[in-house]
């Protein structure tokens, strides 16, 4: 048993089986990761649920009832019969210009953070083409005395003023609800007049004081279709089916222009029933938190059998070569204050900025191992030598994460560097011959 605790093979093993150990709770902390994110979805969503959901504003477009005809044989007599339902016409706009401004405001949901928003919305532009007879509908079976200007809003609880929708320079009122759901599910219409003797354009403008949550978006249903976003929040995401045109971003918010084409999208300017999803189309901005914790924590957690490799690897380097002995427990309790510095990241990162969490949390890791390494092997350089290489690996973790779009290439580099530093340390170690220190070697260094 004896000759079993000096040898450098057993050794190796034991290592290797508490790294493998000790990726349990490191795995456990990826789950724990993953909990308070969803706690945080939960709060988010409770807090838009009350206030408004994410808003995606489909149209304005027009809906036109008509008279279609199904013909049907009956196979007895051979008489050819027809019957008359009511089908839609759908009508997108010549021209369509939105101007918004949305005013952000972060609210707070026990330690959760969420981005909330109050948004004004001028919509505006022309209807024309009113002529349906490519679609193989006459005019007689259109009833334009009952078309409707329709709008989906995703949260119509978002809605704070009465809309008023003013058209060819009358004015009428919007109703709740769709007059046909052909193309979204929810949303507000209102009763147009179009007589064809009298104009073949027609203008139309509104005004929406929209609450939000997160997102905004909007579907380019003009044949040119013009979006002008303005805000005071300082970390948008531009998302959806188109980037914008022009884009500003300063620490006083950003101002965004969008100028889209109907030969951009994949759907016409008229058609009949639902034939056509145009929410596909979407675009807009995400109003992203400048910090996501969750997400860090969860990408330095990966980095976790690298701290434990590496810094069991000094250790069984230091055993070597200054002949002491290390005993399996002790490299357990390193390896179990390495884990606890991920549960220490992720609680200090949810009340305070991730850097200060990260610099607290690995001073704390640091000074811990380095005080027991002091304790247990009486030698200051030895101790420091430890602290200086977890400083080393705490902050190249730390610059990984910051360099998001490098960090594969900097990890890369960093281990094939401390790879080389092993190598060349090792090189002169007779791997052969050589014995850890005895037990009484170790009575005589404690």
């Amino acid at each position: 048993m004896k000759n079993l605790k000096s040898n450098v093979y057993f050794k190796i093993a034991v290592i290797a089986i508490l790294i493998l150990v000790l990726m349990i709770p490191a795995v456990l902390v990826q789950s724990l990761v993953y909990e308070r994110e969803s706690i945080q979805r939960s709060a988010i969503a409770e807090v838009s649920e009350k206030w408004g959901n994410g808003q995606k504003l489909h149209g304005p477009y027009i809906s036109i009832p008509y008279n279609k005809y199904i013909k049907t044989i009956a196979e007895k007599d051979s008489v050819a019969k027809v019957t008359v339902i009511k089908d839609w016409i759908y009508l997108l706009p010549e021209s369509l210009n939105i101007e918004g401004d949305i005013s952000p405001e972060k609210r707070y949901r026990s330690i959760y953070e969420i981005v909330v928003y109050e948004s004004d919305i001028k919509l505006s532009g022309v209807f024309s083409d009113f002529d349906f007879t490519q679609l193989g509908v006459e005019r007689k079976d259109i009833h334009f005395d009952k078309a409707s200007l329709n709008i989906g809003i995703t949260d119509l609880k978002g809605i704070q003023k009465q809309i008023d929708l003013n058209w060819a320079n009358q004015k009428t009122q919007f109703n709740a609800g769709l007059s046909t759901r052909g193309i979204t599910t929810s949303g507000i219409n209102a009763p147009v007049k179009i007589d064809l003797k009298e104009s073949e354009k027609y203008s139309f403008s509104f005004e929406l004081s929209l609450n939000g949550s997160q997102f905004i978006y909007f579907t380019p249903v003009g044949k040119t279709t013009d979006v002008s976003l303005k805000s005071t929040w300082d970390s948008p995401k531009f998302t959806g089916k188109y980037l914008p045109d022009e884009r500003e971003v300063s620490q006083d918010g950003f101002d965004a222009t969008w100028n889209i084409l109907h030969l951009n999208r994949n759907y016409p300017q008229k058609w009949l029933s639902s034939t056509h999803n145009i929410s596909s189309s979407s675009f807009g901005t995400d109003l992203l938190l400048p910090v996501d914790n969750y997400t860090k924590v969860n990408r330095i957690v990966k980095y976790a059998i690298l701290f434990l490799c590496l810094t069991f690897l000094v250790f069984f380097f230091v055993e070597i070569l200054n002949s002491v002995f290390i005993h399996p427990i002790q490299y357990l309790l390193v390896g179990i204050a390495l884990v606890i510095f991920y549960t220490l990241l992720l609680s200090i990162s949810e009340h305070i900025t991730f850097n200060f969490a990260y610099i607290i949390s690995a001073g704390l890791t640091l000074g811990l191992i380095s005080a027991y390494t002091y304790a247990i092997l009486k030698s200051k350089e030895i101790s420091l030598l430890i602290a200086g290489i977890l400083l080393i690996t705490y902050t190249f973790i730390f610059i990984i994460i910051q360099l998001e779009d490098y960090a594969l290439l900097i990890g890369s580099i960093g281990i094939f560097l401390i790879l080389a530093i092993v190598m060349y340390f090792s090189r002169k170690i007779d791997w052969y011959n050589i014995r850890i220190a005895e037990e009484s070697d170790q009575a005589k260094v404690n």
